[in-house]
């Protein structure tokens, strides 16, 4: 019996031999040995021992892909790496290749490279494009090919340009013959199983491997595993007719009749699941006729099993076809592994991750505390909520000061009066509901949850609500009919008060000042639109319309490929829509649906979610003292910059491949504890939204159909279509180590496998957080992933940048609406490319890519920021990630100034000390005892002359000694003095730092 370990080494260096026809075909790995962007990713290698001018081989190469008589062949001689023009073809087939070609150094070494691409596209999002045939022979050449029937021309091997890019074993496929024989030796049977070591993962689902031909169907599974290990196998399942429904049970795995593995240690990830938020689930498995499906087994061994063989079954059934049992034997040995073996992942031993409830638990994560409830109302982290009798909002109020560095005693309130529902009948008369008594349901440190039912002889309406420690409120708002009834609309009514509606962010606007008016509809075909942010700097809300049936779309580009799914009742067949607009004392978002009829026993849910904001303070020293370094380079090459966070972005020696940092996780370690001992923190890239095709669970995840990865129509780099084939969507990609990345589908079980990495990562390689390059998760897994970066003091640093998101392909959509809900656990935004800093205003600078109505602050990135703008923000560019943008001089300003321990008052808060006179001419200042940093940004159209209005007693200065002074900083501004008082020159989108004292 071969060993794991000799497995492994024949699957990676593909170094076995196969029979074909009698003759022996070595698979290898070419070493990168030729250039594959040009010449294919595989090539036969072939030995000329015959005379005259005319090599004749039939290359028996079983390939998987459709058609490849119209992909190109390229004949090359080895000697003298000439392209050989001459030759033909005939039997050309997914089995076969018959071929002539011309010897044109006599006998040795010929290569024959078959399916090349060329890349068309964009270099990170190739398309590539098989090359079409050619006919380039010589027709006296021809001739004298057609003479030469004797084959006198061996297979050596074939090759691929790495062990990643072979075929073999899983993906070699049996010939049609083989197919038949197989078929009828298998006649009456409804399906056949192939017991599968983990070592080969199933590849094909639309073929069958020349390996399962050799192996034939089986009823007995043989494996060896160490105690305490995370063993994964396969049972291949290849259909004979339509299978509905395949499931699979196993017994408990015996040992002399007197040890055992219990059977609620083993599992098939492909029947049963936990989901991402922690609920069991039966995934539904069909397979079509002369399909294969894979089912991927775990067996967790007890790190106390005996040593011995165990021996059980798998009892595989369907609800139209015969039961079969499988004979489960493991051979369980004496060595023992910590932590399911899951740091050896080429095992498969972290598909277990996938089922994982890590972190699940709902407990509160600081700096939030636990909810406080009297009666009906709740308070948590500079914030309360008064809900009224019939569940919803009475009043939400928060106590965040205008600086937004400090809470207050009074509050801000949010609501003028209770948000309410307004239902109307035929006759646009409304609708009265008799309401019970609210029951609370759950009361935790981290959730309070309630209900409420209101009705009439017509209709029932079920209130469920659920606050949680950091802001975000659920409302699952179920509406049944009793009766055959016409309703001529539905209004869900948030009063916003004046404070609280200031700006306005979603529903197609920019942030902004919010308009006198907002009318707009469903468009979920186009646009990444279901609610908006309305709010002032200290207090405002987000909402978000759903339904039962509401999914995550896609996003970053992709998200025209899985869109919004119009709820039914908000959306009402495209009736339905927002209008926001002043409405007495309120500013009235007024949320409807139009004309609805409903039969008796029809349901309809009006869900939403509501997240108030701010989420907490801005922390100004972590701002100042916090400086991302955003690039893998040397140590002391970063320490002498002054930077303090290494942000390790992908494709890079030790996080090579895209959101799966665990293939370099020695190199990473090193270079960690290096950086640790030098004084720095390192974070890494790692997010949801994309997998590098370089992980080792590609296939299993694939195995589970679009849980995973999302549907699509292919393409992209060559790797994706040989080895995938169909069914995918094509997503970033990195030329330089052809890394290729497959677009996940959104929320699955991969969000937990992703906890479980995070957690890992930081407690054995020392990861000090992550960087977030957008984020295709939702806040349940953000939750998770805080907790376990921050369990046992890590520091758990989140940053997240996002591209600007408002164009056709992101569904128009702004990235802090965007990512609001993960808001609560990030550290620093990074707002981003394609975002604008010299057309978009104040206001736009404010709500979209500050974060301080959030409790957050950012940084700048495209084309470097506008560093004067951005320091009326505390932002400043990230290094050394522009050019010509390096953040050091404002850094030196801030140590020499001693930006740490200083108050910042932004220019939005009303009794700020110093005006500018300008409404264009921004000023924010940083104030220290007896000294003032003074940030000065111009979003005027001109140059302009500013004297500056200085409330001296409010900064403890004496304005008969006072200076102002602006520190030279280069290439920001020149040092000079100005006289109090002086006119002071401001350039159109530039400004001053200035410093009183």
């Amino acid at each position: 019996m071969i060993s794991l370990r000799q497995s492994i080494s024949i699957f990676f260096l593909c170094c076995s031999t196969i029979l074909v026809n009698a003759q022996s075909i070595k698979y290898s790995s070419g070493k990168s040995s030729w250039n594959a962007d040009s010449l294919g990713n595989h090539r036969a290698v072939l030995n000329f021992n015959g005379t005259g001018t005319v090599a004749k081989s039939i290359i028996e190469w079983r390939r998987r892909d459709d058609d490849p008589s119209q992909k190109r062949i390229i004949i090359q001689d080895a000697v003298t790496g000439a392209k050989i023009n001459n030759y033909k073809t005939g039997e050309f087939n997914n089995e076969r290749l018959e071929v002539w070609f011309e010897p044109k150094s006599g006998k040795g070494t010929y290569y024959i490279y078959y399916w090349p691409y060329k890349n068309e596209g964009r270099a990170n999002y190739p398309k590539g494009v098989a090359l079409a045939p050619e006919n380039s022979a010589s027709a006296e050449w021809i001739k004298q090919a057609g003479l030469q029937q004797q084959i006198n021309t061996r297979v050596e091997e074939i090759q691929s340009i790495d062990s990643l890019n072979s075929f073999y074993p899983m993906e070699v496929i049996a010939t049609e013959k083989e197919m038949q024989n197989l078929m009828l030796t298998a006649k009456g049977k409804d399906y056949l199983v192939f017991p599968e070591d983990r070592a080969y993962p199933i590849k094909m689902q639309d073929k069958i491997p020349q390996r399962w031909i050799q192996k034939k169907p089986s009823s007995i599974f043989e494996g060896t595993a160490l105690r305490g290990e995370f063993y994964a196998f396969q049972l291949g399942v290849f259909a004979m007719k339509d299978i509905d429904n395949l499931r699979i049970s196993f017994t408990d795995l015996k040992s002399s009749g007197v040890y055992s593995i219990p059977v609620k240690r083993i599992t098939c990830i492909n029947t049963t699941g936990i989901t991402y938020d922690g609920k069991p689930f039966t995934p539904k498995v069909n397979i079509a006729k002369n399909l294969v499906q894979p089912l991927w087994c775990i067996i967790e061994v007890p790190a106390d099993a005996r040593p011995g063989t165990y021996i059980g079954t798998a009892i595989i059934s369907a609800g139209n076809a015969q039961k079969s049992e499988i004979k489960l034997s493991l051979n369980v040995q004496n060595g023992i592994v910590n932590d399911g073996g899951i740091n050896e992942p080429w095992k498969q031993t972290r598909l277990t991750w996938l089922n994982s409830t890590l972190a699940q638990n709902n407990d509160v994560i600081a700096p939030y505390i636990p909810i406080k409830r009297n009666e009906n109302r709740m308070e948590f982290l500079g914030r309360a909520v008064e809900l009224n009798d019939d569940g919803l909002p009475k009043m939400i109020q928060t106590y965040f000061t205008e600086e937004m560095t400090e809470t207050k005693t009074t509050p801000n309130n949010i609501i003028t009066e209770p948000i309410h529902f307004h239902l109307y009948d035929k006759n646009n008369k409304s609708i009265a509901l008799k309401k019970n008594k609210l029951a609370f349901t759950q009361q935790q440190p981290g959730t309070y949850s309630w209900k409420n039912d209101s009705y009439n002889d017509s209709m029932k309406l079920e209130v469920t609500g659920t606050l949680e420690f950091d802001g975000f409120m659920s409302y699952k708002i179920k509406l049944t009919a009793n009766k055959d009834i016409q309703l001529n609309n539905i209004n869900l009514h948030f009063p916003f008060t004046d404070e609280a509606s200031k700006y306005m962010m979603g529903l197609g606007l920019k942030g902004q000042q919010r308009p006198d008016s907002v009318s707009w509809k469903w468009d979920v075909a186009n646009k990444n639109q279901d609610g908006a942010w309305i709010g002032g700097v200290n207090a405002g809300l987000q909402y978000s319309l759903r339904d039962e049936h509401y999914t995550r779309p896609l996003n970053t580009n992709f998200y025209l490929q899985k869109p919004l799914i119009l709820p039914k009742s908000w959306g009402n067949n495209g009736k339905g829509g927002i209008n926001v607009w002043k409405k007495g004392s309120s500013v009235l978002a007024d949320n409807y649906t139009g004309e609805i009829v409903m039969k008796k026993g029809d349901s309809l849910h009006f869900d939403f979610t509501l997240l108030i904001t701010p989420f907490h303070t801005i922390n100004t020293d972590f701002q100042w003292a916090t400086r991302f370094y955003h690039k893998y380079d040397g140590i002391e090459k970063i320490k002498n910059t002054g930077a303090t966070v290494v942000n390790i972005h992908h494709a890079n020696p030790i996080n090579p491949w895209i959101n799966y940092p665990f293939i370099e996780h020695k190199k990473m370690k090193n270079y960690i504890d290096s950086a640790h001992a030098a004084g720095l923190k390192v974070k890494i890239y790692n997010t949801v939204r994309e997998l590098s095709n370089h992980a080792y669970e590609t296939f299993a995840l694939r195995s589970l159909g679009h849980e995973i990865y999302s549907p699509g129509k292919g393409g992209g780099f060559s790797w994706l279509q040989e080895h995938l084939g169909k069914d995918y969507i094509a997503a970033w990609f990195v030329p330089e180590i052809k890394d290729a990345a497959i677009v996940n589908s959104g929320m699955s079980r991969w969000h937990s496998y992703y906890v479980e990495g995070m957690n890992w990562l930081t407690q054995n390689v020392g990861i000090d957080g992550i960087y977030l390059d957008d984020v295709a998760f939702d806040r349940v897994t953000m939750k998770r992933i805080k907790r376990v970066l921050t369990k046992d003091g890590h520091p758990g640093i989140i940053d997240l940048h996002s591209a600007n998101q408002f164009n056709k392909s992101d569904g128009y959509i702004n990235s802090a609406n965007l990512y609001m809900e993960h808001f609560p656990y990030l550290n620093r935004l990074w707002f981003g490319e394609y975002f604008d800093y010299e057309k978009n205003n104040a206001d736009f600078f404010l709500t979209e890519i500050s974060g301080i109505p959030f409790g957050l602050m950012g940084e700048m990135l495209q084309d470097g920021g506008n560093p004067w703008r951005g320091m009326v923000y505390g932002m400043t560019n990230r290094m050394p990630w522009s050019q010509n943008a390096d953040p050091r001089p404002i850094w030196n300003v801030w140590n020499e100034f001693g930006m740490t321990g200083s108050k910042m008052v932004g220019y939005w808060v009303s009794n700020n000390p110093v005006k500018t006179g300008v409404d264009e001419i921004k000023a924010t200042v940083f104030k220290r005892q007896g000294k003032t940093l003074i940030a000065l940004a111009s979003w005027a159209q001109d140059n302009k002359e500013i004297v500056l209005d200085i409330d001296f007693k409010s900064l403890g200065i004496n304005p008969a000694k006072a200076t102002l002074k602006a520190p030279d900083i280069k290439n920001f501004q020149p040092g000079r003095s100005f006289n109090i008082g002086e006119k002071i020159p401001v350039e159109k989108g530039k400004g001053w730092l200035l410093i009183v004292e």
